[in-house]
């Protein structure tokens, strides 16, 4: 299974699912730049997995910045859901 920096199995998306989305992969693997690529060129540039490459993690939970701006802006999960990890989280 494969799990995308943001978190999202990419085999639950019904985008992946459908064959508009050539999948994901965390912000670690050696993939995740051609992954951010292919997504780009199709017109759907990822942020978040922009930002994980960047912060050398390889998912967004375990970045010490999550939530950050980027997943207030971008990210799959709602703000309120966002919100409560933040408040868990103590940031």
């Amino acid at each position: 299974m494969v799990i995308a920096a943001c978190g999202i199995a990419c085999e639950v998306c019904a985008l992946y699912d459908q064959k508009k989305c050539p999948g994901c992969a965390p912000g670690t693997d050696e993939e995740a730049p051609a992954k951010l690529k292919a997504l780009t060129e199709m017109g759907f540039p990822c942020p978040v997995l922009e930002c994980a490459i960047n912060s050398r993690v390889a998912y967004c939970l375990s970045c010490d910045k999550f939530p950050c701006d980027v997943h207030y802006r971008w990210s799959p999960y709602n703000k309120e859901l966002l919100d409560i990890f933040k408040k868990l989280l103590n940031r």
